[in-house]
């Protein structure tokens, strides 16, 4: 695999990675789930209704 190729799989894994974890955060708010999140050093837990809408 390039160098240029394996940017190109990347950036196209992260893309997919991005897209994944918002479907997964709107089905928890959705679903009225709560989900953890990482703030200011801390874990956070959100509820549903706490989750911003996208």
């Amino acid at each position: 695999m390039t160098e240029e190729e394996l940017k190109d799989f990347y950036d196209k894994v992260q893309k997919e990675a991005k897209v994944a974890i918002a479907q997964a955060i709107e089905r928890h708010r959705r679903l009225g789930e709560s989900i953890a999140i990482w703030r200011d050093g801390k874990v956070v837990v959100l509820s549903a209704e706490e989750i911003p809408q996208p």
